[in-house]
């Protein structure tokens, strides 16, 4: 490794901690925001998971050591899969084209934006946890960080997703949500976190397996039940992995060509 190529990572990884800490101190100054996105899971915790425990006959435990991880994923997928409408409001104001001429590289402008997801993921996973403690659900310490941390990895790729979703429709905030909405609620409906696909139709069980949401969604509820050799871990890890790896490139090449 040369001398320059040093400086060259030095400098990326001081460039993407400055935009870290600036996309973090709204959240920090404005936390109650993070309360308000956990409407919708708590709504899904608090009403369909009574409908399963319901029709499933099984320990209101059982049911919500199914339920729960899935609803964490839900978390990943509607909050950061927005993340981008932030970026698209900067640009229709001016602020993204002020943030380009500054002294930063244009790579970290998009990583330090989606490792800022991590933070609002890891928080509103330990509320959804610990609202679901009282009422059967098992914390597995060793599980929930492993689970943690899958979600942040997932979460970052599709963040940058987002990211570069905005960067593609610029002011056309119309195309963001009818891209965004489009793609969020089949991946959700496939990955089986609200309903079991084992009696789905086949076509839909096939599409399933090419899901990465599903495998994720998978590997969350081993970890969570300390299940650590099961294959769906392994599978689930890769399929984060490569979201994120995909997501950062995609969205790395988006930023450098936007003007």
């Amino acid at each position: 490794m040369t001398a320059t190529d040093t400086l060259v990572r030095a400098n990326l990884v001081r460039d993407t901690r400055n935009v870290l800490v600036r996309e973090l101190r709204p959240t920090l100054r404005d936390p109650f925001t993070l309360i308000f996105s956990l409407l919708q899971p708590l709504v899904f915790l608090g009403l369909f998971a009574p409908l399963l425990i319901g029709s499933s006959g099984q320990p209101a435990g059982e049911t919500l050591q199914w339920f729960v991880p899935g609803v964490l994923v839900m978390i990943v997928l509607f909050g950061t899969g927005a993340t981008g409408s932030n970026l698209q409001y900067e640009m229709m104001t001016g602020s993204h084209e002020r943030t380009l001429v500054a002294p930063l590289g244009r790579s970290s402008l998009l990583i330090g934006r989606a490792l800022k997801e991590i933070a609002p993921i890891v928080v509103q996973a330990l509320i959804i946890v610990l609202i679901a403690w009282p009422f059967g659900f098992t914390i597995n310490p060793l599980g929930l960080l492993a689970g943690l941390a899958l979600l942040a990895v997932f979460g970052v790729g599709l963040g940058s997703l987002s990211y570069a979703l905005a960067l593609a429709t610029k002011d056309r905030e119309w195309l963001f949500w009818g891209v965004q909405q489009s793609l969020i609620f089949p991946l959700l409906i496939l990955s089986g976190m609200l309903l079991p696909l084992d009696d789905g139709p086949g076509w839909m069980r096939v599409v399933a397996g090419v899901n990465p949401v599903n495998w994720v969604v998978q590997a969350e509820r081993a970890l969570f039940a300390g299940d650590y050799g099961n294959t769906a871990v392994a599978w689930g890890w890769l399929a984060g992995l490569a979201v994120a790896v995909v997501g950062l490139l995609v969205g790395i090449r988006a930023i450098r060509r936007s003007s």
